[in-house]
């Protein structure tokens, strides 16, 4: 009787530090990106294949890569990180141009990785090649969500 007592007891005080532990925070990750939801959330190309309207309600940064590639792998934790850091204010999509070819054909991929900096009203810039943290941060404030540069003194 008394193991059963003891037992309830250490299960119920594991039961109130688990309930008492805040729920871990979802860090926002990459979206990996299919056709459908390139038409849908970034660009209509079928329908206006001569204007760019950009379709989403923040900027984003757009990664063409293939998982074979070197450099590709280099920038994914990059992004991964970025995306997680700026969560509230830009979307970080990838297309997998093994998997999407049209919208690598549509876009004219030719190298990868590819960057597609896509501002809200703006037209969208394009970046070859790896880029280093500081970099994409860089073209993040400055053209994506235009923070203010802070100037050394």
């Amino acid at each position: 009787m008394k193991t059963i007592k003891l037992t309830i007891l250490i299960l119920s005080f594991v039961a109130s530090v688990v309930a008492a532990e805040p729920p871990k925070e979802q860090k926002a990750k990459p979206i990996e990106m299919t056709k459908a939801m390139f038409l849908e959330k970034v660009m209509d190309y079928e329908k206006n294949p001569e204007t760019w309207k950009y379709l989403g309600n923040k900027p984003a940064i757009i990664d063409f890569y293939a998982v074979w590639c070197g450099p590709c792998r280099v920038t994914s934790p990059i992004l991964a990180d970025l995306a997680a850091e700026y969560s509230d204010e830009i979307y970080v999509y990838k297309i997998n141009i093994d998997k999407e070819r049209e919208l690598a054909k549509a876009f004219g991929i030719q190298s990868i990785p590819t960057f597609l900096f896509v501002p809200m009203d703006e037209t969208p810039q394009i970046s070859m090649g790896a880029l280093p943290k500081e970099a994409f941060k860089e073209a993040i404030d400055t053209y994506l969500v235009k923070k203010e540069q802070k100037k050394e003194q």
